[in-house]
């Protein structure tokens, strides 16, 4: 699945992954619901950081649509929750089951 991290790029992350991000997600998601702006901050750092960390950063002149669109680390916790949906920033069937 490609994940793009706006002003960042994309990266290729295999789906074993989404279980541990589905878990930040609702964290995150939680987070914003309280308006507990440092919780947000301390959980969307860790969001991201997974991606990158259990991705590969894809080249920057790939031009792969994204699956999954997360917002800028320093996104403020106002633009993050115009972003969410029912089930956050990461659908909970992700990745989706053939």
């Amino acid at each position: 699945m490609i994940v793009r991290i706006m002003g960042e790029g994309q990266v290729r992350l295999d789906d074993s992954h989404f279980p541990k991000l589905n878990e930040l997600d609702d964290e995150l998601m939680a987070e914003v619901e309280q308006d507990d702006k440092e919780g947000f901050r301390r959980t969307l750092a860790a969001l991201l950081d997974a991606v990158r960390t259990m991705g590969a950063p894809l080249p920057d002149d790939a031009l792969e649509p994204s699956e999954l669109i997360l917002p800028a680390p320093d996104a403020t916790i106002e633009q993050v929750r115009a972003m969410l949906s029912d089930d956050g920033l990461i659908p909970d069937e992700y990745p989706a089951k053939p």
